[in-house]
């Protein structure tokens, strides 16, 4: 799936949708609602982003891109917003025993994947936040499979960025 998307390749969107379904079992069974609740999500999401990359096959075109000042702020705030809100109405309504932990990557993640189905370049930075925050979620709740899995995203997403800059460059010399 990330390699599909660091690539562009329309089918990222429905391996997403299917790796989505099985984490939130795993996660719904660990008590890591927030993360159970994100795989959801990002199944909703993969449907978005598909329809994202298939338009803009067949209208103008949908480019690697930067974010403009806007997209950051929106970003950004999002988190600092989201993560302690989240982090407060699991550690209320649940019985999830890391609810901090669990709140920001899951509103990490659903800014990155916006900015992914926009082709914003800088979603790769995010998800290298994102999943060096996991990697410690999932050692603290010893899911080791889960932390090697997570753990190998950070290159790849560090890969992915670099992949997306020379396709923007591309695309600005162009």
């Amino acid at each position: 799936m990330v390699l599909g998307n660091m690539r562009q390749w329309l089918a990222a969107w429905p391996l997403a949708a299917a790796a989505s379904l099985l984490y939130a079992l795993l996660f719904w069974e660990g008590k890591l609602y927030g993360e159970a609740a994100l795989q959801l999500f990002f199944v909703g999401m993969a449907a978005w982003g598909f329809a994202q990359w298939w338009r803009g096959r067949s209208q103008s075109a949908l480019t690697v891109r930067r974010m403009p000042l806007q997209a950051w702020g929106w970003s950004l705030g999002a988190i600092a917003l989201g993560w302690p809100l989240l982090g407060w109405w699991l550690s209320r309504h649940t019985d999830s025993p890391l609810p901090y932990w669990d709140a920001l990557p899951t509103v990490a993640s659903v800014v990155a994947t916006v900015q992914l189905g926009r082709k914003f370049i800088e979603n790769w930075g995010f998800w290298v936040a994102v999943n060096a925050v996991s990697v410690v979620l999932f050692a603290l709740k010893a899911y080791w499979l889960t932390v090697l899995l997570y753990a190998a995203f950070i290159p790849l997403a560090l890969w992915g960025w670099r992949e997306w800059a020379h396709a923007e460059r591309g695309v600005r010399a162009a």
